[in-house]
């Protein structure tokens, strides 16, 4: 009757670094007025970007592009500062006049941030791959390019890009945590649990990192350790509604209903609207034989939740308890249309 729900957190870190000027001092000399002007307004626009002033930075990299036309340095950082400012339009156009005037693995970079900002994949895929073909050691691309990749279930490809991320950028606390994510869902949970532990030793205030440590833990079916890492992750984070929900699940496993019940309560005084943690709760007040309560929770998570099938099934398996046939045979037969098979084993006395 369970149904269990694991959370996994690709940690994302939105922002491209800006590019500095590295040219050598003597390019004043070289230079134009016009030119000299638009690298001093470019270098104000770098200091105001560095104090997280995008505002200021923006106006300062707009001067150095009407002074300087084919300048790519400043269209890359005013694409980046655009970002910031949540204008992922503006932000394209730049990165796109950028890579005209001259392809930069960066550059790249910042349109497949654009990309995956617009959930088109795709290119952010491309883009990611063109930034590592010029850059071979650029461990952030790496990193996102795993992300999209585990996000569209490509759990190899994402292992081995986070493996990459790792290589060049040793200390990268989140590749770790992701790489265990992902070595997670390929079934290798020792070597999940050892990327997660990893990760924390290198950020223990990582809150998500002991919840996918938790859930780790849980798959090898160690309630007890589980339970010990959910708690970190709330004494972290006293609002993590996902990991009252996990530890809730783990206190399930540990057959201590009420104890599961007080979390399933918190994750939903953390989320009203948390359809998961109702249907646990649901779960475990089946387990303590309060039916018409069980019953309710169901009823809740489908309320958030309308494609819902388990909550469904388990609606179902509490209202034949309170003898209500009808109900329970309207519930399976709504599961099972939602791709809940296991309704059929309830439903074949259902006229």
């Amino acid at each position: 009757m369970k149904q269990t729900i694991f959370f996994i957190l690709l940690a994302t870190l939105i922002g491209v670094e800006v590019k500095a000027q590295t040219d050598s001092i003597v390019r004043a000399k070289i230079l134009d007025d016009g030119a000299q002007d638009a690298e001093k307004f470019y270098n104000k626009g770098i200091a105001d970007f560095s104090t997280k002033n995008y505002v200021s930075a923006l106006e300062n990299f707009n001067e150095a592009i009407k002074l300087k036309s084919t300048f790519e340095r400043a269209f890359y950082n005013r694409g980046t500062t655009k970002i910031e400012l949540n204008d992922f339009g503006g932000a394209l156009l730049d990165f796109n006049t950028a890579i005209s005037l001259s392809a930069t693995a960066e550059s790249y970079f910042g349109r497949a941030m654009v990309y995956m900002h617009d959930k088109n994949t795709t290119n952010a895929l491309e883009d990611f791959s063109k930034a590592i073909e010029l850059k071979q050691d650029y461990a952030q691309a790496y990193y996102y390019r795993g992300g999209l990749k585990f996000e569209t279930q490509d759990y190899k490809g994402a292992e081995a890009d986070y493996s990459s991320a790792i290589q060049y950028k040793p200390g990268y606390a989140y590749a770790y945590n992701d790489r265990g994510s992902a070595r997670r869902m390929l079934g290798d949970f020792d070597g999940a649990i050892s990327d997660y532990t990893q990760a924390l030793s290198m950020g223990s205030d990582m809150a998500f990192a002991y919840n996918n440590r938790a859930s780790a833990k849980r798959k090898k079916g160690d309630s007890a350790g589980a339970i010990v890492d959910y708690t970190e992750a709330l004494k972290l984070k006293p609002t993590y509604a996902e990991a009252y929900n996990n530890r809730g699940s783990a206190r399930f496993d540990a057959a201590d209903y009420e104890g599961a019940i007080v979390d399933f309560t918190k994750a939903i005084e953390q989320n009203s609207g948390y359809a998961y943690a109702y249907n646990n709760r649901a779960a475990a007040k089946y387990k303590l034989k309060d039916y018409k309560g069980s019953a309710e929770d169901c009823s809740k998570a489908i309320q958030y939740n309308a494609d819902y099938g388990y909550a469904y099934l388990n609606r179902g398996i509490a209202r034949e308890m309170m003898r209500d046939e009808k109900g329970a045979c309207a519930d399976w037969k709504k599961a099972i249309e939602l791709g809940v098979d296991a309704a059929g084993n309830y439903s074949g006395d259902c006229k």
